[in-house]
């Protein structure tokens, strides 16, 4: 069966809308464990006639709103909304660089000492000094007895959450929504994939969690100065050490729980390639199967997929997390 490649780019500059009338290739990479999904657009050598260059620089600016659609047969599907980061002209390449909200979220905020606050109302705070239009969506109930931002941006402080709870930070920027779980919690929808059907490669390893051994430490100064320290997991085992603000053993343990799900668990671990359909996201739930080792089938959590797109097809390279069941 033979499907025709289709796509759509659209840029809006200042309420304009323009649509990308040729593209090379393009790359999108979206993941629960990056603040920001990323696209890049590449455009053919022919745009360096000049009066074409001129054209795209004058309608395509940094900070111009984009959506990127692909697909097969006039089928499309958005694959990424955000906002021209850049656009660079390099060996004889023009790029076109795109970030999703977090783009609007680069700006700096105000020094404040928050005593005591949440994990939700940080990120609320960030929301209303940044873009109040945007929503927050957060069931990551960690909180914190003194939270400090000084001279940050709010990326800043989103990196410092991510690094301290482990939790799933990423924008839907359709939606204007700002979300904030635990690991493997948020559900997207489902796909299933067959090793003798549509998976076109793979470079996944079947691993079992009493195979790899996991102590995690999360640490903790207290107001009064005192340290503190939370473990989780198996002596002797890999050693995962984080520094946290200071907050309650309750919090640490979840922290210490989150940490130590995403590194211990039987089933796949890795990455496979597909092509374009059928559709899948980070938070999407997949089905493995293999008709030659059928204890190896099971469904898996989706924590990254990256989209690539140009005149030799569609594909994309999918990174899994968890078993959450079996097939």
């Amino acid at each position: 069966m033979f499907f025709e490649m289709d796509w759509e780019v659209k840029f809006t500059t200042n309420g304009e809308d323009h649509y990308l009338l040729t593209m090379a290739e393009c790359s999108i990479v979206c993941s629960v464990d990056n603040l920001a999904d990323t696209a890049t657009i590449i455009l053919p050598e022919a745009v360096f006639n000049e009066v074409i260059l001129k054209d795209i620089e004058s309608k395509i600016k940094r900070g111009s709103s984009v959506v990127i659609k692909l697909g097969y047969d006039g089928n499309l599907e958005t694959e990424f909304t955000g906002f021209v980061e850049n656009i660079t002209t390099n060996d004889n390449t023009l790029k076109i660089l795109c970030e999703d909200a977090l783009f609007l979220f680069r700006k700096s905020v105000k020094d404040v000492e928050l005593k005591p606050t949440s994990v939700k109302r940080i990120a609320q705070l960030l929301v209303n000094q940044v873009d109040p239009s945007y929503k927050v969506s957060c069931d990551y109930d960690i909180n914190y007895e003194k939270f400090t931002i000084h001279q940050a941006t709010a990326y800043d402080v989103l990196r410092k959450l991510q690094e301290e709870t482990k939790g799933n930070i990423y924008f839907d920027t359709a939606t204007k929504t700002l979300h904030i779980h635990p690991p493997y919690v948020e559900k997207g929808g489902e796909a299933k994939f067959s090793f003798h059907h549509n998976i076109e490669s793979s470079s996944l390893n079947y691993k079992r969690a009493i195979d790899k051994k996991v102590e995690v430490h999360i640490k903790s100064t207290s107001l009064d100065g005192k340290v503190k320290e939370v473990v989780a997991g198996v002596t002797g085992g890999d050693r995962i050490t984080l520094n946290v603000g200071p907050m309650s053993d309750a919090d640490m343990r979840k922290i210490a729980q989150a940490a130590l799900v995403k590194s211990n668990y039987d089933g796949y671990d890795g990455t496979f390639d597909s092509w374009l359909i059928p559709i899948v996201r980070p938070t999407y739930t997949v089905e493995l199967i293999d008709l030659d080792y059928e204890f190896k089938n099971g469904r898996y959590y989706v924590v990254a997929v990256t989209t690539t797109f140009s005149s030799g097809g569609g594909k994309r390279t999918v990174t899994i997390g968890i078993k959450v069941g079996n097939g």
